[in-house]
């Protein structure tokens, strides 16, 4: 099996892995970085489930090889709480009760969160729309529109902070 050497920033810390060239960036992220928070479902792009920034951007990682990252900045759920405190967007999801199972939760927060620092005046309608990118089998959305609805503050207050 042909490998490849690569390079990723990942949730801030550079990283070097050797993968297989067919190897998708979701379990490169699981099985060579051993960041288990990104979670693998459908594998057809389709649930969101496996879904981190890359280059600030949400991105389903079954669908991208992981040499296709190669040099790119990679966050995932695990770098939304760098310092192990619950980030606002968690919180929120906690107050909130935004999370059942939690399977699809590490998906749905980074996209919200791309979301968020990309748009923090992002209305409901906004919201629901981006949302309708993640399936959740256990909340009914209500409790996540809600949480992300509330979390929008700390967005706001992070963009005007010199």
């Amino acid at each position: 099996m042909t490998t490849e050497r690569i390079t990723l920033t990942i949730n801030g810390t550079e990283t070097t892995l050797d993968v297989p060239v067919r190897m998708t960036l979701a379990d490169a992220l699981r099985e060579k970085a051993r960041l288990t928070g990104t979670h693998v479902a459908c594998e057809h792009g389709v649930c969101g489930a496996c879904t981190v920034l890359v280059d600030g951007l949400a991105v389903r990682s079954c669908l991208m090889l992981a040499v296709q990252a190669d040099g790119a900045e990679i966050l995932t759920v695990e770098g939304l709480a760098p310092d192990g405190a619950l980030s606002p967007l968690q919180a929120s999801f906690r107050a909130h009760h935004a999370l059942q199972c939690g399977f699809c939760t590490p998906g749905i927060l980074t996209t919200m969160h791309a979301l968020l620092t990309a748009e923090p005046d992002a209305d409901e309608e906004r919201i629901r729309d981006v949302l309708s990118g993640n399936l959740c089998r256990c909340t009914g959305y209500l409790p996540i529109v809600e949480a992300v609805l509330a979390a929008r503050d700390s967005y706001r207050r992070t963009e005007e902070t010199p």
